[in-house]
Order: structure tokens, then sequence, then C-alpha cells
């Protein structure tokens, strides 16, 4: 009689490798994210946690930081009807942007305030100065156009371009913000958004208008920023009031909107 053949082996069910492998592959990031989270920036970490969150559809209704800074500028700006010569952006990598147009906010060929102009100041700097927004820096850079100014007090355009950035920072400290948190810069003519000129060198009035202009640019610190300005108590301290603002702190008090939509946008 014939033996019986032998069974034909199984093949191993090795289903399971593919979860474990994601499993390890997330453990490994999260204890990675772990080791270097002394050199994240959290803002920018935040941002990142709820763009995760939204694409793997557990937080739909989480908060992006820039995004919701953005929003809020934006309704100060159309709460002051100042939208013609306030512009609320992020750039490429995702700073919030704030330009304004320097014949609306200041008197020709001077770093004086236009009156009809410093309630809109005075609400983006309360903005900026609310306790979710104090980790941010603020560069406020002034441009001109080509135009040259000699007077006493301006001898060219490089003292009127970082004299009307610096009277913004000056008016920021009276709202009361820390100093160390602001900077600015004068960069005259040199860095026009569109041509002064003609190819035959003939002014274009249009785009020396818009080349007049101060250029806000708010930037998350570091952890090491922080800990310089604040304190390492006192940022433990800043970080709860940011976790803890309200709308009504970051709104602040009401301002009777501006007029800036009425001044001539072309300087005298």
């Amino acid at each position: 009689m014939a033996p019986k053949p032998e069974p034909e082996e199984e093949a191993p069910d090795e289903s399971w490798m593919a979860t474990f492998a994601d499993m390890v592959t997330l453990l490994m990031a999260f204890f990675v994210m772990l080791l270097n989270f002394s050199k994240i920036d959290i803002p920018m970490f935040q941002e990142a946690a709820a763009g995760i969150a939204n694409e793997i559809g557990m937080g739909k209704d989480a908060a992006n930081p820039v995004t919701a800074m953005q929003e809020a500028f934006e309704d100060v700006v159309a709460e002051m009807q100042a939208d013609q010569v306030v512009d609320v952006q992020t750039d490429e990598e995702g700073n919030i942007t704030i330009e304004l147009a320097s014949a609306a906010f200041y008197k020709s060929g001077s770093a004086d305030f236009r009156a009809q102009a410093i309630p809109v100041l005075q609400k983006i700097g309360e903005l900026l100065n609310a306790p979710r927004y104090m980790a941010y820096q603020l560069e406020i850079a002034g441009h001109t156009d080509d135009d040259p100014i000699k007077t006493a007090k301006f001898p060219s355009n490089w003292e009127l371009s970082t004299g009307r950035a610096a009277s913004i920072i000056r008016y920021f400290i009276t709202l009361g913000m820390d100093h160390r948190r602001m900077k600015a810069a004068g960069y005259a003519d040199t860095r026009p958004k569109y041509p002064n000129r003609d190819k035959d060198g003939n002014p274009i009035k249009e785009n020396q208008l818009e080349n007049r202009r101060i250029f806000m640019t708010a930037t998350p610190m570091s952890l090491q920023e922080r800990a310089q300005i604040f304190g390492d108590a006192k940022y433990g301290l800043v970080q709860q009031k940011m976790g803890e603002a309200t709308e009504e702190e970051i709104k602040g008090s009401k301002v009777a909107p501006s007029t800036l939509t009425g001044l001539p946008k072309k300087e005298e």
C-alpha cells in the first residue's frame, strides 16, 4: 500500500506585516519629532499639525494659526474701510505681510502721519499686541519711488523710507508693544514693485504711486528669541496667554471707521 502523500505546506499569512510596518514608521516619526521638539517653531508646528489633522479627517475644524491671523487682519481692514490702501497677504514662507500705501498714511515728503491714518494704525498695532500674537516679531520696511528728495530732515529717499518705518515703530511702542519685537528698514527706491519709468526715462506716475509703500512682515519667533525677550519664566506665561486669548482681546476696543478711502492716493 502506497504511503499517503504529505499535505502541502500553506504559505504563511504575512498580511499583518503592512500594518506592523506602518505602526513602526509612525512610532519612529513620533520619536524623531519628540527628540527634536526643542528646535521646532511652535506656531509653524501648530500650522503643520492643523494641516495634518485636516488631511486625515481628525479635525475638520482645526484652526490654521496663519490663516486665522490673516483673517483677523482682514477683518480689521474691512472694519476700518481701508481695504483700498491696506493689503494683507501671506508670503511664500507663510508669514503675514501687511502693505500700506504711503500716500494714504503720510503727508507728502514727510514721516508724519495723516490724521485719518492713525485709527487704522491703532487697530493694526492693537491686534499685533494681542496675547495671541505676542510671540511674533515685526519688520517694518519703507519704500519710495525714484523721484529724489532733499530736505533738511530727509536729505535723500534713504532717510525718508527709514524714517517712515521708524515712525510706525515709535507709534506701536506708545500702544504698549515691546520694542524688542520690532525692527525698521529703509530701502528707498531699490526694490520697486513696478518700473518707475518707461523705456524713454519718463516717470510712470501710477507705478511710482504703487512703489511708495510700507511693508510689514510678522514672523513667528524662534524658541531662543522668545526666551531672550520674555525670559524662561515669563515665556511660559506668554504661551498661556496665547492659548487663552479671546476674540474680544484680539479685536480690542471699537474705533470708528477711518476715512482713508476718501484720501487721494497720489501725493501732492
